[in-house]
């Protein structure tokens, strides 16, 4: 018992890792603030709006430019930095490039069954972000690396 206690207890030194506490404070801080966004426009709350994609702000580009700004924080311009740049960058075009088109697709496709009247179980789409939702994602996660790191 004590030995697995101790080897739990060695894990949990993933949680003083500066890295992984600005990926969760920019990723699960962005998602929360995306929910609590989403309820002062709506006033109702789903648990799905715990994973939903899309909205203000981008959380996936929130975690990924706070991760790449606590690896520049710590170790400047390392190959670690530039993968995570590559990553992020990829990560931001996909937010407001192909997912939104999809997403716009998907919205149409939603009118055009509900205007044909077809007895079809309509297709899941994900509308993407707009580049304010991105830009906005990408300073919160610069701010968590900043509030984690430090400068």
């Amino acid at each position: 018992m004590f030995l697995k206690l101790k080897s739990f207890l060695r894990n949990m030194s993933v949680f003083s890792n500066p890295l992984f506490q600005t990926i969760l404070l920019a990723g699960v801080g962005a998602q929360l603030l995306k929910i609590v966004l989403f309820y002062t426009r709506t006033k109702r709350i789903h648990l799905l709006d715990i994973v939903a994609t899309g909205g203000m702000p981008s959380s996936h580009s929130a975690l990924l430019a706070g991760l790449t700004t606590a690896i520049y924080l710590n170790e400047k311009l390392t190959t670690a930095f530039f993968v995570a740049l590559a990553l992020t960058s990829v990560v931001i075009i996909d937010a407001f490039g192909v997912r939104r088109t999809a997403g716009e697709e998907g919205q149409i496709l939603h009118r055009l069954i509900a205007k044909a009247k077809l007895n079809i179980r309509e297709p899941h789409y994900s509308l993407g972000h707009t580049p304010l939702e991105v830009f906005v994602g990408v300073l919160f996660g610069i701010v968590a690396a900043l509030i984690v790191v430090g400068i």
